[in-house]
């Protein structure tokens, strides 16, 4: 035992751990140990404290880009900082695998595809607006150049392509018939040729809901029914005893508008007649503005009426003077209706104004027919001098072509995609153009059928390369590929919503309804300010209180403290900012003259040095 206790232990001149901890540890300094060691620190003054130095210390690590979280006068929560808009040092976007992406960022836009979706023209700048007016002004063109740039990139979603047709070699497309068409495309596009075979209560009339899925006809002998064509669902089918002169869907495939011999009569989809309006009798044409939830009606009086399906109401009744009225069109790019005359002319009417908004002489004959384009830009007409012709609507209404029929075109129709079909008797023609916003080429027509009746209804299906013929024998479907818009919005026409969907989708259209004070020949006036108008009242403003409340006022100088507010200073402030007025204007006068001198002064003559001496 007593050799283990003397017997030396591995390192043991490392002292033992209690020894350790205290050879770490630092002797605390007094105040006079520091006296001691630096005599020339007593005779400094005193310095910082420890706090002080402690906050230094702090404010030396704290880096620029820091901040501290301030509380909120008014919130108790604390304000938060704003994140910088654009990274000044971005770092690098990496893939899955951890290589670099050698194009970081959204994809660009080309620019023409943005602009075909802007709604805003920059060019047109308010004079002498405010600068609060100013800025909501670039917010809100900030965000529609958003909203136009995001629109073009999912333009790309859009998988959907319109059809054609295109023959063999020297092959005329207008001699390839119905039967060689339904042969050569798939077995649904074949489904939607067909022919009703209703002989015994024609002609008819035909109606498409706005999303193309379902069709309406009525006949001259009361026969009015409704159904899915794509289903061929039966709807509902009706004898209302009297005889049918037009037919319309209005907002949903849910109401129907019939013009019978008597009275307007409204019914659903079950056949089941909910109104009957006797303040529009005689009804000859109907037209629904479904943005508008205007019904309008021409009738054998020479009135045009306007009824709100909405409310039940009838918003105007304008009288034409033009004797009765069986042509009648609308335009759906700004809801103006089109009316033909028996003196060849068409006046173009809104509810707002009871005169027409233009008058164009289109014929040396009465007119029979008028249609428009789904832009608005290009409206067909054809007379009883058998000519068709094709009018710009964009503010010249000129004859932009014009074609001899052996036979006068009775019924026109418009393509989405703005192919023009003719009705001629038993015959059908069809022109195309070079696409959609140009006009159709009438020198050689696109396509050619022949019915077993005489046309007395035309209307292209919204989406579906389809025409609808309304005729002596019944109804015809006809393929015409390239007719139709391929893609459409789910959230506005959509062909296989639910009950549930259309029931949502008519309170939003309800809410969103335009007034009828609106329509208008050019909609893109409503978003521009009435210079002329706004400056006129601001003279009368001006005339009825004696001054002008938005002039600037005279120079008032704020008073300052410490005795530099005397009567001298203020003088000479005021008198300091006039001769700076007084400067600006003398400016602006030597540079309007200067102006005026370029523009007097002839172009073309050579420089002569007595030039100089002329004022």
């Amino acid at each position: 035992v007593g050799l283990m206790e003397t017997a030396p232990k591995p390192g043991g001149d490392v002292p033992p751990k209690k020894n350790r901890v205290q050879s770490k540890r630092k002797k605390p300094r007094r105040y006079w140990e520091e006296e001691e060691t630096s005599p020339t620190a007593a005779r400094a003054s005193p310095g910082p404290s420890r706090s002080k130095k402690r906050k230094q210390e702090l404010r030396r690590r704290r880096t620029k880009n820091t901040h501290i979280q301030k509380k909120s006068r008014i919130s108790k929560k604390p304000q938060v900082p704003k994140k910088s808009r654009e990274r000044r040092n971005p770092v690098p976007q990496r893939t899955l695998s951890g290589a670099q992406d050698p194009f970081p960022g959204p994809v660009p836009v080309p620019v023409e595809a943005a602009l075909k979706f802007r709604r805003i023209d920059k060019s047109k700048k308010l004079l002498h607006s405010k600068s609060k007016t100013q800025k909501r002004l670039e917010v809100a063109e900030a965000e529609e150049e958003e909203t136009s740039v995001r629109a073009a990139r999912s333009e790309l979603v859009l998988a959907e392509e319109p059809g054609f047709l295109e023959g063999d070699d020297g092959e005329d497309t207008a001699k390839i018939c119905q039967a060689d068409i339904v042969e050569a495309v798939d077995i649904a596009s074949a489904a939607k040729h067909f022919d009703l075979n209703l002989r015994q209560f024609g002609p008819y009339r035909l109606s498409y809901s706005r999303t193309g899925r379902h069709l309406a006809f009525g006949g001259r002998r009361g026969h009015v029914a409704a159904l899915d064509w794509v289903t061929k669902k039966l709807m509902c089918e009706i004898n209302v005893m009297e005889s049918v002169r037009d037919i319309r869907f209005l907002h949903s495939e849910a109401l129907l508008a019939v013009a019978q011999n008597r009275w307007l009569h409204i019914y659903d989809n079950q056949g089941i007649e909910l109104h009957c309006i006797r303040r529009c009798d005689r009804i000859t044409r109907l037209e629904f503005l479904p943005f508008h939830f205007l019904l309008a009606t021409a009738s054998e009086t020479g009135f045009l009426t306007y009824l709100d399906v909405s409310v039940g109401k009838i918003v105007t009744a304008l009288n034409a003077r033009a004797g009765r009225l069986d042509v009648m069109t609308q335009n759906p790019y700004n809801a103006v209706i089109h009316l033909g005359h028996s003196n060849g002319t068409v006046s173009l009417w809104s509810p707002a104004v009871k005169e027409p908004l233009a008058k164009i002489l289109c014929h040396r004959g009465g007119v029979r027919a008028v249609t428009v384009d789904s832009t608005g830009t290009y409206m067909a007409t054809s007379g009883l001098d058998h000519q068709l012709k094709i009018f710009d609507l964009r503010g010249t209404f000129q004859p932009l072509g014009a074609r001899t029929l052996p036979q006068g075109a009775g019924h026109l129709a418009f393509s989405q995609r703005g192919l023009l079909a003719a009705g001629m008797g038993d015959v059908v023609n069809i022109w195309a153009g070079q696409g959609k916003g140009s006009p159709p080429s009438l020198e050689q027509p696109y396509l050619t059928h022949r019915l077993s009746g005489h046309v007395h209804g035309l209307q292209f299906c919204p989406f579906e390369d389809v025409l609808g013929v309304g005729h002596n024998g019944g109804i015809t479907s006809m393929l015409v590929p390239g007719a139709a818009e391929p893609n459409f919005d789910g959230l506005e026409n959509n062909p296989y919503r639910s009950r549930k969907q259309r029931q949502e989708w008519e309170v939003k259209a309800l809410l969103e309804k335009v007034p009828a004070e609106l329509i208008c020949l050019d909609p893109r006036a409503l978003a521009e300010v009435d210079v002329v108008t706004l400056e006129q009242a601001k003279k009368e403003r001006i005339e009825r209180l004696g001054y002008d409340p938005e002039a600037k006022g005279p120079f008032q100088p704020k008073p300052k403290q410490k005795g530099r507010s005397s009567t001298a200073s203020l003088v000479k402030r005021k008198k300091k900012v006039m001769d700076k007025e007084h400067r600006d204007k003398v400016r602006q006068s030597l540079e309007q003259q200067q102006h005026d001198q370029e523009k007097t002064k002839p172009t073309g003559t050579r420089p002569s040095a007595l030039d100089r001496f002329v004022r």
